[in-house]
């Protein structure tokens, strides 16, 4: 049942969504009333946080096993009194499964209030502390060790260091405040750390703030899916066209057992640093990281060898990974979307601009996978279609693992080639109202499939590059 309202867009955004999701080869009324109330759906999924908190073992340092039990000690910890259950997924080894329980409809609102922003109150939903720089406004008579209610600013109409709100705001659950009213907005140099602990979130799900951190990365459920579908394997050199901040990088060196290359590119040098801090956290050597714009990662001239740095001759990759920059809708939670449409469809050319590198850039016989963390048409099937006629040494091919659903209709692909796509929809599955009991009489298998749909929205398409004859 649904505890928040959707997410809001702007009326040319959501009426251009709408139109995406309409059958373009076959219009009639029915049709548009069904891709109303999908979108509807859809959206109002978006706003609340998926089923399950998703974290991907660093196989290369420990045993699943060995990381499960630690993870259930570490639960034991934060969440006295309950036994959250941490499930190893079936499809994927590495990654282990914690159900976020809630929303819990009983916990009472507080006198004390604390404003956060929208990206503040996202991360809460997931198990976050506030941390003093998402704070907003609080109550005047705010101090340090009372217990406040949380409320998040979806609109982001809060004036800074405001002592009171009346504007659209969406309960995220009770804490205790760390500093006063005046300790947070005195103009004194800023404060760091935490400033509100939750005690009572309207979600509970785990904090992974240094949690393991050498064993664990906290990644969604479709974001694991992707490295398996690219199937890399040992020796082989593959390069991660946008990798920041090293999630899926990691992951594709993980499952070469380290053993081979992985390039990962970013053009913004703090995100490169951090794909760079995390290969050494997790102690993989086979990634090199680069600071550069990837629609340039392709030699136009035949140049002096770089050494290995970009950028690249021809056909120099066994596989690709060109997960793209995109408008990101699909991600959970989100409560508040103020991209105007000008900048929702400014992906698609920049979208096509590394894929044409990319496919340059593959070896005959190489694998490229393609993905997005957004649920537009535009960015998903519309790509596919536009990449088999401009490519035609590019074949769609099936992924394993086939955990998503297949692709939207509307761009012109066939029945065939949508069954081929993987498109990750939340809105298949009603909103969960999920707490230790309702687990306990669910099956497992059940409780897989939930975890399987009631993820971020996504999507993934795979490509082989013929070889030449």
């Amino acid at each position: 049942m649904s505890v928040f309202p959707k997410i809001s867009l702007r009326p040319e955004v959501e009426n251009y969504l709408k139109e995406g999701f309409m059958n373009k080869e076959v219009v009639t009324s029915s049709g548009k009333e069904a891709a109303e109330r999908k979108l509807e759906t859809l959206l109002n999924h978006l706003s609340h946080p998926p089923s399950f908190t998703t974290v991907r073992v660093n196989t290369h340092l420990a045993s699943v096993p060995q990381v499960q039990s630690l993870l259930l000690e570490e639960l034991q910890k934060q969440f006295p009194g309950l036994r959250v259950p941490v499930l190893q997924h079936p499809d994927l080894p590495e990654v282990l499964l914690i159900p976020v329980l809630g929303p819990r409809r009983n916990i009472g609102k507080q006198q004390c209030e604390a404003i956060v922003g929208a990206q503040c109150g996202n991360a809460v939903l997931r198990g976050a502390h506030v941390y003093v720089p998402g704070i907003v406004a609080a109550s005047k008579f705010m101090k340090a060790g009372d217990t406040v209610s949380v409320y998040s600013d979806i609109k982001g109409r809060c004036k800074r260091g405001a002592k009171e709100f009346d504007g659209p705001k969406v309960f995220l659950g009770n804490g205790i405040s760390e500093f006063s009213r005046s300790e947070l907005f005195s103009g004194l140099p800023e404060l760091k750390g935490t400033g509100i602990r939750m005690t009572e979130p309207v979600y509970l799900s785990p904090s992974f703030d240094r949690v393991l951190p050498k064993y664990l990365f906290l990644q969604n459920l479709p974001s694991a899916v992707v490295a398996h579908v690219l199937s890399p394997q040992p020796g082989e050199r593959i390069l991660d066209l946008c990798a920041a901040p090293g999630g899926k990088t990691t992951h594709i060196a993980a499952l070469m057992h380290d053993q081979g290359e992985v390039i990962a590119l970013d053009k913004i040098a703090s995100k490169v640093v951090k794909v760079k801090q995390n290969a050494v956290l997790l102690g993989l050597n086979s990634i090199r990281a680069f600071c550069f714009d990837a629609t340039k990662a392709l030699q136009v001239e035949m140049l002096e060898d770089t050494g290995g740095k970009p950028p690249f001759l021809p056909e120099s990759f066994d596989r690709i990974l060109l997960d793209a920059p995109c408008s990101g809708l699909g991600q959970r939670p989100n409560m508040a979307c103020t991209w105007t449409l000008k900048e929702v469809t400014s992906y698609q050319p920049l979208q096509r601009k590394l894929f044409s590198a990319a496919v340059q850039l593959l070896k005959p016989g190489g694998v490229l996978v393609y993905s997005t963390c957004t649920i537009t048409l535009a960015e998903n099937e519309e790509q596919v279609a536009w990449a088999l006629r401009t490519f035609p040494c590019l074949q769609l091919q099936p992924q394993n693992p086939q955990i998503g659903g297949e692709g939207m209709m509307g761009a012109g692909l066939s029945f065939a080639q949508l069954k081929q796509l993987q498109r990750f929809d939340p809105s298949v599955v009603p909103l969960q109202d999920t707490d230790i009991h309702s687990l306990g009489d669910t099956r497992r298998e059940d409780v897989i499939w939930l975890a399987n749909k009631d993820c971020i929205g996504f999507f993934i398409a795979k490509f082989v590059k013929c070889k030449s004859t």
